[in-house]
């Protein structure tokens, strides 16, 4: 048999428990007697059962009565814990974000992001995963993370995605390599010298090779890691192509950074959620936060 119990009925329920008394009762509950008996009875016909002895001196909970109080109890203190909980994250004093970002930005831009987005929300746990594109997107799909910052516009039915951010590509050597001094670089000027290349999963690697075929650069080593390249570039064993939000794994002494003007050469970064499921208020919270924050820089 469905039962439908209402906090209302529970509430009503546990006072008269207590008070032992039905005007009492009824006046800590804030209804008038004839409500509350009325309350009591529709509850009792609701579960088939008396749960109240009545004499006209006392109240008694009957032997069903005190084994319904203490479930009572439970449930309507986790009805008010879950309805604080609810009140604690719309108010977004309370949830969690998952972020699927590609290194650079993690690394760089996002840190300052996400301190103040914590000031702000200090209450909302924050997971960051700092991985390529692919990957990112990958977590989004899946679920494990409610927005992804990467470098391939994806609009599925699944997936949207929206323009975030975009940034040109600079040429890094040493202040005493031969290209340090020229007054405007073109990819042509390139072609002379040994290059070190990011690894052909990334979207730097990817974004390069696009933009200079069907010509192909001197590559003398494929990394995995830009503070990797910067070392080798800082050693001399070549110069190096990257958008301008990873410029400071090359702030040195060392080395010079040169914006490269080439067709096609400048990387696109999307944000993307899933169409199929609506943000959390933490996660649209930090959504908003994201679009106000986008790093601003020119064409």
């Amino acid at each position: 048999m469905e039962i439908n119990l209402s906090m209302r009925q529970l509430r009503a329920f546990l006072a008269l428990a207590e008070e032992r008394h039905f005007t009492r009762a009824a006046a800590r509950v804030h209804l008038s007697q004839p409500a509350f008996s009325a309350l009591i009875r529709d509850l009792e016909d609701g579960v088939g059962a008396r749960l109240f002895d009545r004499t006209t001196r006392s109240v008694e909970l009957t032997a069903e009565g005190r084994a319904f109080e203490v479930s009572a109890r439970r449930v309507l203190h986790e009805a008010q814990e879950a309805l604080s909980d609810l009140r604690e994250r719309v108010a977004k004093r309370r949830g969690r974000v998952a972020l699927a970002v590609l290194p650079a930005l993690a690394a760089g831009w996002l840190p300052e992001v996400l301190a103040r987005f914590r000031a702000q929300h200090p209450g909302i746990e924050l997971e960051v995963a700092d991985v390529l594109s692919q990957a990112c997107i990958e977590r989004l799909r899946v679920g494990h993370a409610d927005l992804a910052l990467a470098a391939s516009r994806l609009d599925t039915p699944e997936l949207r995605a929206e323009p975030f951010c975009s940034d040109g590509f600079h040429l890094v050597c040493r202040c005493d390599h031969p290209l340090a001094g020229k007054p405007a670089l073109r990819l042509a000027d390139l072609a002379p010298y040994p290059v070190i290349q990011l690894a052909r999963s990334s979207s730097v690697r990817q974004h390069v090779e696009a933009a200079v075929y069907p010509r192909r650069l001197h590559t003398v080593m494929e990394l995995e890691q830009l503070s990797t390249v910067a070392g080798m570039v800082r050693a001399g064993l070549g110069v190096t192509l990257v958008p301008a939000l990873t410029l400071f794994h090359f702030a040195h002494p060392q080395l010079v950074t040169r914006p490269i003007q080439a067709k096609g050469l400048r990387r696109h970064i999307f944000l993307l959620r899933r169409r199929d499921r609506a943000l959390s208020v933490a996660a649209q919270a930090m959504y908003e936060h994201l679009m106000a924050m986008r790093p601003q820089l020119g064409a």
